[in-house]
This record gives structure tokens, sequence and C-alpha cells, in this order.
């Protein structure tokens, strides 16, 4: 669990040049016992498949886990034993820029995201840069 989820994809999606993502609440349920379920926007597009929770704050926090896997081309931001992946908000953004240059014309942003993502990954791990614990020297 990353307790703070919101406040990394806000981070990431400015690095990447998607602007600031929003977050957009549901609430269904009776009065004293509602669920919340809400859903990442990123320039009008749904970022995964967003997150529910009997909090606000625990949906949007799940929402945001989510939107920041499917950044990562829907693999967790962690590596199997737990490190999480550093950020480097210029090599992320040329990764993307790459990832799109290279997509044909039909491609979707979600797909040049997830091609964003592995660039981003196999570029650091040829540099010695895995997750965080686990650089290599």
């Amino acid at each position: 669990m990353n307790v703070n989820a919101k406040g990394d994809l806000i981070a990431r999606a400015i690095a990447l040049g998607l602007g600031t993502p929003s977050f957009e609440v549901t609430t269904q349920g009776p009065p004293h016992e509602p669920t919340f379920r809400v859903t990442v926007r990123v320039g009008g597009e749904a970022l995964g498949p967003g997150g529910e929770g009997r909090s606000k704050k625990d949906a949007e926090r799940m929402a945001a886990e989510a939107a920041l896997q499917a950044l990562d081309g829907g693999v967790p931001a962690t590596d199997e034993d737990g490190g999480r992946w550093p950020i480097y908000s210029a090599v992320l953004a040329g990764a993307l820029e790459v990832a799109a240059d290279f997509a044909p014309d039909d491609t979707s942003l979600d797909e040049v995201r997830v091609r964003a993502a592995q660039l981003y990954r196999d570029l650091l791990r040829d540099l010695g840069h895995g997750p965080d614990g686990d650089e290599e020297a």
C-alpha cells in the first residue's frame, strides 16, 4: 500500500506532461454506510480501473494506486522484492516522448503510456538503477 499514492500520481503525471489528474467521486449506498467510487482522469480519459472504499480518502488512494500501475504498463510500481522504482522526471518525460514518436498514428494514449513505462524501466535497469535498495554497483 502506498500511503501517498495520490501525490505520487500527480507528480508523475505532471512529469510526463500529462497534466494534473482529476479524481471523480461517486457515492453509493445509504448515508449511514456509503461506498465511494473514484475514477482518475488524465486529459479527459480514465486511467486505470479506479478504486472503491468505505471512505473517500481510501477510494482515492486505491484509484491512484491503480492509475500508477496503469502508467507502469499494468505492472506494480514495485519489484518482486517490494523495492520501489526511482522516479527521474526528465528520463520519464523522455521515455514518453520517444514512445509517442515511434507509435503508429492509431495507437491509444494508454498504449503509449505502457510503452513509455517499459522503456523507462528498461533504461533504468540497463544503467543499474533498479528499484530503490537494488541499485547495482
